[in-house]
């Protein structure tokens, strides 16, 4: 397997893949953090979510049925990608029923997180949801700060709005209760979680 991998590596201003192209390659992150995102009609974009180094994309039904990307894949600064064309994924599973039974348990993974999003969007409310996904980038992507866990991946915003759904005045003003009540500190370069316990809690409230 190890010699169909191909690394390639990317800047800020390139793209992994866009929306609409087809899909050719399965990506594994083996450095840095990518940004897949989606564009409205009127050109506007949608952060769907972020991926950290060891998380696979493009395995997803598109990849499956020939499809095009449905969205658009973009490193966030200086990153390294592996992948490996799909006729060569295709083959590898066929002959190893391993490696096949571990593509569907992922993609299992993949749904039963889709499912949960669903209902979390459904039924908890925006500051839940804003806590969660910090308590989640901090034990993904968390580094120790004096002041508690540093997160790796610049999040702005518009990009926290989007993966909540929420609007960005919203997430701003959550975020700014957040920081008044100390439970995170910093800008989206330098973001730091000073109370991921609490953070924790408030999402099961």
């Amino acid at each position: 397997m190890l010699k169909e991998l191909s690394e390639t590596h990317y800047g800020k201003n390139d793209f992994i893949f866009r929306e609409g192209d087809p899909t050719e390659y399965f990506h594994i992150v083996k450095e840095g953090t990518v940004k897949c995102v989606k564009s409205s009609s009127e050109g506007r974009e949608c952060t769907l979510k972020m991926l950290m180094p060891g998380d696979l994309f493009c395995c997803d039904a598109a990849a499956f049925d020939g499809g095009r990307h449905p969205g658009t894949a973009r490193p966030m600064g200086n990153v390294s990608v592996l992948r490996m064309k799909k006729k060569s994924y295709f083959d590898m599973l066929r002959r190893n029923p391993d490696a096949a039974m571990e593509v569907i348990k992922y993609l299992g993974t993949r749904l039963h997180e889709a499912q949960e999003k669903a209902k979390v969007l459904a039924l908890d409310r925006a500051d839940q949801r804003l806590a969660a996904l910090l308590v989640d980038f901090g034990l993904r992507s968390g580094v120790k700060d004096p002041l508690g866990v540093r997160l790796t991946v610049r999040l702005t915003r518009e990009d926290m709005a989007n993966m909540v759904g929420t609007t960005t005045e919203t997430a701003i003003r959550i975020m700014g209760r957040f920081k008044r009540d100390r439970l995170v500190s910093g800008t989206a370069n330098r973001l730091v979680i000073r109370d991921i316990e609490r953070l924790k809690s408030l999402v099961s409230t």
